[in-house]
Formats: C-alpha cells, structure tokens, sequence
C-alpha cells in the first residue's frame, strides 16, 4: 500500500482537459494554463495549476486572481512586458543633414 501510494505522489499531475472555446475568457485562461503546464518540470507546480484553473472553471476564483496565482510560474513571459524605458538613439542636426542630402543625391542620380 505504501509504495503505491508513492508512485502516485511521484508521478507527475496529468493536464486537464476542461477547455470551453466558446467562453473566450476561459478559453484564453487554459491556452495560458496549458503553455506554463507544457513548460513546467515540478510536480508540485503543476498540481498547483490544474487547482488554480479548476477554480477558475468553477467560478471559485475570478480571472485576474488566476492570472496573478499563476503569474510566479510564467517566468520569462511576465519579464518581457517591462515598463521601463526604451533606448532612443538621437542625432545631431548636421549629421542628419549630411545623410538626406547624400541620400537625395543618390536617388537623383539613379533615375
């Protein structure tokens, strides 16, 4: 009986397949659920999302409460949507000048 009873705490979580496509919120809660699922190796993390999106499909829990539970296991996705600056490269007056007139020159020459 032990050593069943640890096979099963061993073995991986299996995904759930409860997807509703024609509830769009839902159905783009469990294409999030099932990417972090796909990516996730730890049996604990996976058994953590099948309860956040069984909740969720039995209204137990609202959609920005699953996002933000599921939030710490996405990883890299969340980092990606920074709000800091992004880098803008300026240019002097007379360079810019150079350019489109060499520029216009090579176009006029072309033709």
């Amino acid at each position: 009986m032990t050593e069943e009873s640890e096979n099963k705490e061993l073995a991986s979580p299996e995904k759930l397949l409860i997807d509703d496509p024609l509830s769009f919120q839902f159905h783009a809660a469990y294409l999030t659920y099932s990417d972090i699922f796909d990516k996730a190796s730890n049996p604990e993390t996976k058994k953590l999302l099948n309860q956040n999106i069984v909740a969720l499909q039995q209204n137990q829990m609202d959609y920005p409460a699953f996002y933000e539970s599921i939030d710490q296991f996405r990883g890299g996705e969340s980092a990606q949507q920074g709000y800091g600056r992004s880098f803008i490269k300026g240019v002097k007056k007379k360079e810019w000048r150079r350019k489109t007139q060499r520029h216009e020159r090579i176009e006029r020459h072309r033709k």
